[in-house]
């Protein structure tokens, strides 16, 4: 016998709760995708205790059934609350972002660039400037910002539905890793990651903390389902690129840079991240990953280099720290602040 969601679902039903009902009646299964001999699914709406009980019984029945052969059953943290997944409702073409002015999207061609991080220490930096800002870490299998921000809780929801963002650092946050455990793996194809993005963009209120001038969005790495999902369906100012100058990391850089000029996105600029390395022990400078080749891609694509950032062991350690090296006022900071003072006048996020 073929193992299918309705197989599951027949297994699913047969466990049943002290009142004397299943998990299904009490709809305690959300997002359920049997794919293969792959199950998944969200279990939720009850206290995590309890839930953590019901998961052991699901497991050992599910695991029984033929064909089974990995099974991830997600509990996000805190138990009640919205749910975050399943697929996207349909809507009428790009929306705005309710309570944000502008909305800039952060995005890389490959991973390992330091994408997150340059979102993070600039959202910062933008809010030391006076700008309210906010962030979003749209990185749906790789969430980041929790650790990098210092922030680990679950959002409060006053009604089921609409979700209440986090702070820190004078920036607004939201990010699906204040959902889940920190080791708890989100296993779903793109419909989920796109049904995910829209409820974090219109589900969320942004503008709880007051309105918002800018709303920095952390892309994933690549241009898949969330970065075609995100320019079809929101109303965005543009977005930035971030890479390294080595020749690896710019030829998917512009391929990021294609994937935005055919998705009709303006690019406000790219960012040359790892710039440049100086020795904190003799002061040699050394090119690790080459030099100048972001500002010779923005030049040709004629767009404005916005920063060239260095790499430094500081930014890292504050980054796992939970705060970000663009709170301070050290020399290491001092490049984030001129990359927001140069996104504030390109993207004219004041006045």
């Amino acid at each position: 016998m073929s193992l299918t969601k309705e197989t599951v679902l027949a297994a699913l039903e047969e466990v049943k709760l002290p009142q004397g009902d299943s998990v299904i009646d009490r709809k305690l299964i959300h997002a359920l995708a049997v794919e293969g001999g792959v199950v998944r699914f969200v279990l939720e709406g009850a206290p995590e205790p309890a839930l953590e009980q019901i998961r052991g019984v699901l497991e050992a029945r599910l695991k029984a059934l033929e064909g089974v052969e990995s099974l991830s059953i997600v509990i996000p943290s805190g138990g009640k609350g919205p749910q975050i997944g399943g697929h996207p409702k349909k809507q009428s073409g790009p929306l705005p972002v309710e309570g944000v002015r502008h909305v800039i999207a952060v995005g890389s061609g490959k991973g390992g660039v330091g994408k997150s991080t340059v979102s993070a220490n600039l959202a910062v930096a933008l809010a030391k400037q006076g700008v309210k800002v906010g962030l979003l870490d749209a990185d749906i299998y790789g969430p980041s910002q929790p650790r990098m921000m210092g922030v680990n809780k679950r959002p409060a929801s006053p009604d089921g539905q609409t979700i209440l963002p986090l702070e820190a650092h004078g920036v607004t946050l939201m990010s699906i890793g204040f959902m889940l455990k920190e080791d708890e793996a989100v296993i779903w194809r793109g419909p989920m990651l796109m049904g995910a993005l829209q409820q974090m963009l219109g589900q969320v209120k942004w503008d709880h903390y007051g309105p918002l001038d800018v709303l920095i969005i952390d892309l994933p790495p690549g241009t898949g389902d969330i970065q075609l999902s995100l320019c079809q369906k929101t109303k965005l100012d543009g977005a930035v690129i971030v890479s390294t100058p080595q020749d690896i990391a710019l030829i998917d850089a512009r391929k990021a840079l294609d994937m935005f000029k055919r998705l009709e996105t303006p690019v406000l600029g790219m960012v040359e991240n790892m710039s440049t390395y100086i020795c904190p022990q003799c002061g040699h400078e050394e090119h690790l990953f080459g030099h100048g080749g972001v500002k010779d891609e923005a030049t040709r694509m004629g767009v404005p280099l916005l920063g060239s950032l260095p790499l430094n062991l500081e930014v890292r350690l504050a980054a796992d720290g939970g705060i970000p090296v663009a709170v301070g006022e050290s020399a290491v900071a001092a490049p984030y602040a001129e990359l927001a003072a140069q996104l504030v006048e390109v993207a004219r996020l004041k006045g």
